[in-house]
């Protein structure tokens, strides 16, 4: 059990998170709302919210698929995407989370699925959904780009194909004065390599995009090199299977590069069976750049709070501990520099305060 204070230390803590697929933040009740304004009910396996609710629990990975796959058919408008933004500054609200980084995959939405929808209404109803939170909550929001590296191959993992790298670069492109700070690379890295990317990822620093890939999850060191080394990563979305390989650790300790660390959805997709063999303390006591992340909360039953409690009750982590993990996240952060300093002070002042 966690102690009272540290329970209401972590609370109020001020936060950030830097792994969150947005379609992966939208909680039933939303999902139900998007399909009756759309007329969609009939799309669901339920009409009742407590069916819905059951579906949403975490079985396997399939499921998990199957229910992503239901909330970027629902979401169909700029509207849409203004509410389900809304409704996450919301949850960050609630959560002291005062600056977020959310994965979009717009690929999917304008290309994968049979919807009418645009780049132009993705990245409108995005503005206006974080301009909304922002005015209410107070709460800032960036957006990666993310392509879905599974679409760029053909049956059996070969004949790379980079027409859905290439347009989801100019989506971002496009999206800069909307937030979109970086470009990412996600979907289920078997079998999927990061090294044909290349071109896409130098374009896309080049014209002032971070690199932001997924590596090292379902895959093991050889993709975080990968994207370290062809991609130019600027950061790297899990990472956690560095821990297999001592020469990568090394380097990642010296170069600080931040490792977006997702304990439940680590457990949830089997890449550790239990959160006790998780590498997080290693990798934490071996002086890496890690952060706490939730990845799709809702879909993984839990909270970026949760997580970071899991800290305490599972590695025994004390006040300083976490408060250190936490300011990682702000200092891995990467909105514009007045942004960031203003955030960091935040929570500079916060944390001499709070002890």
């Amino acid at each position: 059990m966690i102690d009272a204070s540290l329970k209401r230390f972590i609370h109020d803590m001020p936060k950030a998170e830097l792994h969150v697929h947005l379609e992966g933040t939208v909680h039933p009740e939303i999902l139900m709302q998007l399909a009756d304004r759309n007329q969609l009910l009939d799309s669901l396996p339920s009409d009742k919210f407590e069916d819905i609710q059951n579906w949403f629990r975490f079985r396997d990975f399939p499921h998990f698929v199957e229910i992503i796959l239901m909330i970027h058919n629902l979401i169909r408008t700029a509207e849409d995407f203004a509410l389900i933004v809304y409704e996450n500054g919301a949850i960050m609200k609630e959560q002291n989370i005062r600056y977020q980084e959310l994965t979009v995959s717009p690929y999917n939405h304008t290309h994968i699925l049979n919807k009418d929808i645009g780049i132009n209404d993705i990245l409108a109803g995005l503005e206006e959904g974080r301009n909304k939170a922002r005015c209410d909550f107070g709460v800032e929001m960036r957006w990666v780009f993310d392509i879905a590296r599974n679409f760029c191959f053909g049956k059996n993992n070969n004949d790379y194909d980079p027409r859905p790298a290439e347009e989801t670069l100019k989506y971002a492109l496009a999206g800069r004065d909307y937030g979109v700070i970086g470009l990412g690379l996600g979907g289920n890295e078997v079998g999927c390599p990061p090294e044909p990317f290349s071109e896409t990822f130098v374009k896309a620093k080049e014209h002032g995009l971070y690199s932001l890939p997924h590596a090292g999850e379902l895959v093991g060191p050889g993709s975080i090199w990968g994207a370290l080394e062809m991609l130019k990563a600027d950061r790297i979305g899990h990472g956690v299977r560095c821990i297999e390989d001592p020469e990568l650790l090394q380097m990642l300790k010296i170069k600080q590069i931040p490792l977006e660390m997702c304990l439940s959805s680590n457990q949830c997709l089997h890449v550790y069976d239990r959160l006790e063999d998780h590498p997080f303390p290693q990798l934490y006591n071996l002086d890496l750049m890690v952060t706490v992340n939730t990845d799709d909360p809702p879909l993984f039953n839990t909270s970026l709070v949760r997580e970071y409690e899991l800290l305490a009750t599972l590695y025994d982590f004390n006040k300083a501990d976490i408060a250190r993990i936490a300011r990682n996240a702000f200092v891995a952060a990467l909105p514009q520099i007045d942004v960031k300093s203003r955030l960091l002070a935040d929570f500079d002042t916060w944390y001499s305060d709070a002890i």
